[in-house]
């Protein structure tokens, strides 16, 4: 019965948050309205929604998201030319789990860890 899953990660800046997966992960805003303290983004076939949390301190943010996709490659490549920061420990390898992946950080310290079956 289940069909989709839409993931809520705290933002402190609504413009500094849209900037970022609009321009850094070619993300687009869902939806017309514009709502207070509420942000929804989405590439291909995934959701991602951010609520205001103009308190959160990014050091101690866990907000974390895995999002598999079928072309990680072009993908990263992508990201590297946007000049998207990749997380340090966060390279793209294949992993002993069979997953090729690899994580950033976005402009709050939510880490998006993308892989693919290999």
């Amino acid at each position: 019965m289940l069909t989709h899953i839409h993931p809520k990660l705290p933002m402190r800046n609504k413009k500094v948050t849209r900037n970022f997966y609009l321009n850094h992960l070619g993300f687009e805003e869902y939806g017309r309205a514009d709502y207070d303290g509420y942000l929804m983004m989405e590439k291909d076939k995934i959701q991602i929604h951010f609520f205001e949390f103009k308190d959160l301190d990014p050091r101690e943010n866990y907000g974390q998201v895995y999002i598999r996709t079928d072309d990680i490659d072009g993908f990263y490549a992508t990201l590297l030319k946007n000049g998207t920061k990749i997380h340090p420990n966060g390279k793209l390898e294949i992993k002993p789990w069979g997953q090729k992946e690899f994580s950033i950080l976005d402009p709050d310290n939510n880490l998006l860890t993308f892989g693919q079956s290999i």
